[in-house]
């Protein structure tokens, strides 16, 4: 779209035919260069360069619709999201509106909320506006969709759709042995909303990497979200739950980042402070991540480009190009920020900070010997 110039209602419709007359040439030869079509080969180089010319002085703007009538073609895809204001649909949709804009494709989205009955009145709906493939973003797909599909965090098994999955069972072992390493035993945890479709897979993963580990899960350490929020009050009231329990624990692996950082403020709130006395992961690595107070030790999943490996594949598929996959992995990544550190010691075993004072103004070898065998984090 051009900024330096505006189209007058009043002024002739440009048309391949004004372009031929224009140029003196066949609208055959003016088609062919303007869509750069097989017959555009025997063109020479400077005869498309005055037809691209010609088109951009003139304001040329192609029938849409001709055009697709023509080639049986409308380079429409449809991206279909459980919501577009949350961080993590963000950046997905994101790598897939990169991916089309350079492949000359078109998309038109849609949100579902969750809802069954708008998702299938949706997808209709796209088909009579001529998408030729769907995308869709945290959506669960349990029949066979009337297009070809690509599911970004799809799980299930469908004819026709390719899901692209992170490596939960990889994700839930990086940050179970990161909290063991640094000594947490007692860990509560926070699942995700039924209606998301990485809850489920998410659970059975850490479930199995729990097992694996030896480390133990607690019931009254688990709550599950029930909200569907994109803030970080999603995970605030949750975390508030887990302490009205009275069960103790050091460390918290909260279902996505939103609710970690939820999570954070409700410690805060009690009195307790992150990490000394609660360790806390979160899972996604969306931008606020990193701005948290403390930065949010997460599992990092490549979002932005897991739009993009969604876009290719099924532009793949619509161009007839690569064999289908029924699913693609991508790995996760630990990052480590300020929200974990050490397990704080047991109460029985913890050195009260004025016994220290008083032993290090005491200037007898047997105090001194007692200061310097007291860690930083005893204290």
């Amino acid at each position: 779209m051009s900024l330096n110039r505006t189209t007058d209602r009043h002024e002739p419709k440009v048309t391949l035919r004004t372009l031929a007359g224009h140029l003196n040439l066949a609208v055959g030869t003016i088609s062919a260069a303007l869509n750069d079509s097989p017959a555009a080969r025997a063109i020479p180089d400077h005869t498309k360069r005055r037809i691209l010319d010609a088109a951009r002085e003139l304001n040329y703007q192609p029938n849409y619709f001709a055009r697709s009538l023509r080639l049986k073609r409308t380079y429409t895809i449809g991206v279909i999201a459980e919501q577009i204001g949350d961080p993590y649909g963000a950046m997905v949709i994101s790598g897939i509106e990169e991916h089309l804009r350079q492949s000359q494709y078109f998309f038109l989205t849609v949100i579902h909320r969750h809802d069954r009955q708008v998702l299938q009145n949706y997808s209709k709906m796209l088909v009579t506006r001529g998408v030729e493939g769907f995308i869709t973003v945290d959506t669960s797909i349990t029949e066979k969709p009337m297009r070809p599909t690509v599911a970004v965090a799809g799980h299930a098994k469908v004819q026709g759709v390719t899901n692209i999955i992170l490596d939960e069972k990889l994700a839930a072992r990086l940050v179970l042995t990161h909290l063991l390493e640094l000594g947490h035993r007692d860990i509560a945890f926070m699942k995700g909303q039924a209606a998301s479709s990485d809850s489920a897979t998410r659970w059975e993963a850490i479930c199995a990497a729990c097992q694996e580990l030896g480390v133990r899960i607690r019931p009254k350490l688990v709550v599950q979200i029930k909200d569907d929020l994109a803030t970080p009050e999603l995970g605030y009231p949750y975390a508030k739950g887990l302490l009205e329990r009275k069960q103790p624990f050091t460390a918290l692996f909260a279902y996505n980042d939103l609710s970690a950082i939820g999570a954070i403020w409700a410690f805060r709130e009690a009195g307790l402070r992150v990490p000394e006395d609660i360790s806390v992961v979160g899972f996604d690595d969306v931008p606020i991540a990193v701005f948290s107070n403390p930065g949010l030790t997460t599992i990092r999943q490549p979002l932005q480009r897991m739009g993009q490996i969604a876009a290719k594949s099924l532009i793949d598929q619509l161009e007839g190009e690569g064999k289908f996959q029924p699913e693609i992995v991508v790995e996760p990544e630990l990052i480590v920020r300020a929200s974990t550190g050490p397990a704080p010691l047991p109460i029985s075993k913890r050195v009260e900070p004025s016994l220290v004072r008083s032993v290090v103004s005491d200037g007898k070898s047997a105090g001194l010997g007692l200061a310097n065998s007291i860690r930083p984090q005893d204290v």
